[in-house]
């Protein structure tokens, strides 16, 4: 299975994408352990974490079955540094034209981050897989449901930033096609256990649209 085929099995099961910022590296096999028990699939590492590559090859090491790789990615470079390691995903804060040439050269999902209708059209027809919606707190459904009527219907739009079990269902409602999840799942500090408490409560909040 491909990283496509990774990202479109990933969004049909449990459409939510797991964002370990401030990882360390011992964490990883446990982190990994905790999502993917629950049914996540989909994982990134944010570059600002400490030593994220040797996260990112842990869990591209030990789950394959999942589509991991790096957040906050900004550079071709970098690009390059996460498929070394294994890493199948790529999502940035920006929308960079050449970060999204270099994923799509290096068959790797790529999810650039898009604000407006221009950059969300200009992502998409530089091959980006899907457009992470940021920061969603900008963003709010009826912004969410303006783009659905423009956008191709195939496109994927995933709002990240402030996502919690408790608002999704208005973005759902609105035509998001999943979400990108950070500190309201994890945070430097907490256990796997706890991870995987509220891996489960973003899926309940999924399945109750």
């Amino acid at each position: 299975m491909n990283a496509q085929q990774k990202f479109a099995a990933a969004l049909e099961r449990i459409p939510l994408v797991a964002v370990l910022r401030g990882l360390q590296p011992h964490e990883a096999q446990a982190m990994g352990e905790a999502l993917t028990g629950t049914g996540w699939t989909a994982i990134e590492v944010p570059l600002n974490s400490p030593d994220p590559y040797t996260s990112i090859a842990t869990l591209a090491r030990n789950f394959p079955a999942a589509l991991s790789g790096a957040g906050t990615v900004l550079t071709p470079q970098e690009v390059g540094k996460v498929h070394a390691a294994g890493g199948q995903l790529i999502v940035s804060p920006n929308f960079n034209p050449a970060v999204v040439r270099e994923a799509v050269r290096l068959g790797m999902v790529c999810l650039p981050g898009v604000a407006t209708p221009s950059e969300a059209f200009a992502a998409l027809d530089a091959g980006a897989d899907g457009l992470k919606l940021f920061p969603a707190e900008m963003i709010p459904p009826a912004a969410v449901r303006a783009l659905r009527a423009v956008l191709p219907a195939s496109a994927r739009v995933l709002p990240v930033g402030g996502i919690t079990a408790d608002n999704m269902s208005g973005y759902l409602a609105a035509g998001a096609s999943g979400f990108g999840i950070g500190s309201a799942l994890y945070k430097p500090g907490v256990s796997a256990a706890q991870v995987r408490a509220q891996a489960l409560r973003f899926i309940a909040a999924c399945r109750m649209r």
